[in-house]
C-alpha cells in the first residue's frame, strides 16, 4: 500500500511539473518581448515597407505563443498590428482607452511618451489576450526605433 501511494504522489507531482512546464512553454517572455521588438526595430531600418507587412501578418516572424510586436508613431498612429488591423485604420488611437471597465487609462497616450521620451521601456494596461474578448493585465514594452518617430512594442499577459 505504502509503495502504491508512493507511486501515485510521484505521479501527480509529475504530471502538475510537465503540465507547468508546457504552460509556461506557451507563454511569451519578458525576455522574448524585449528581443522580438528589437528584431522588428531593426528590419524597419533594414525594409520599412516590408518589414511593417511582416509585423501585421498573423502568420507572420513577430507573432509567437501569446504575444506579437505591433508598430507605432509618436503620433498615436497604428503602423502595424497582426491581431487588430482595424486599428491602423484611425488617424491616432491617443484618445482611444483601453479596455479596464472599471477605471480606463489612455494606454496609447502612455506608449507614444514611453517612446518618445524614455526611448524603451514598461507600460501596463488592459487588453484582451489573443482569441479573447475578456480583458487583461498587459505589460508592453516599448522601443523607438533609432533614428525614426516609429516604436516597436510586444507584451505579456498576467
Amino acid at each position: 500500500m505504502k509503495r502504491l501511494l508512493t507511486l501515485v504522489l510521484a505521479t501527480f507531482i509529475l504530471t502538475l511539473i510537465s503540465s507547468t512546464a508546457l504552460a509556461d512553454g506557451h507563454t511569451a517572455t519578458v525576455a522574448e518581448c524585449i528581443e522580438m521588438s528589437k528584431k522588428a526595430a531593426e528590419a524597419i531600418l533594414k525594409d520599412q515597407d516590408a518589414a511593417l507587412a511582416d509585423i501585421s501578418r498573423k502568420d507572420g516572424p513577430f507573432v509567437w505563443k501569446d504575444s506579437y510586436v505591433f508598430v507605432m508613431d509618436l503620433k498615436g498612429k497604428m503602423l502595424a498590428h497582426p491581431m487588430k488591423p482595424g486599428l491602423m485604420k484611425m488617424d491616432s488611437l491617443l484618445s482611444t482607452p483601453d479596455k479596464n471597465p472599471t477605471e480606463p487609462k489612455m494606454l496609447f497616450v502612455d506608449l507614444v511618451v514611453t517612446a518618445g521620451t524614455a526611448g524603451e521601456g514598461w507600460v501596463e494596461y488592459m487588453w484582451p489576450k489573443p482569441g479573447s474578448t475578456e480583458p487583461s493585465i498587459k505589460e508592453t514594452y516599448v522601443y523607438r526605433v533609432p533614428g525614426t518617430s516609429m516604436f516597436t512594442a510586444a507584451g505579456i499577459y498576467r
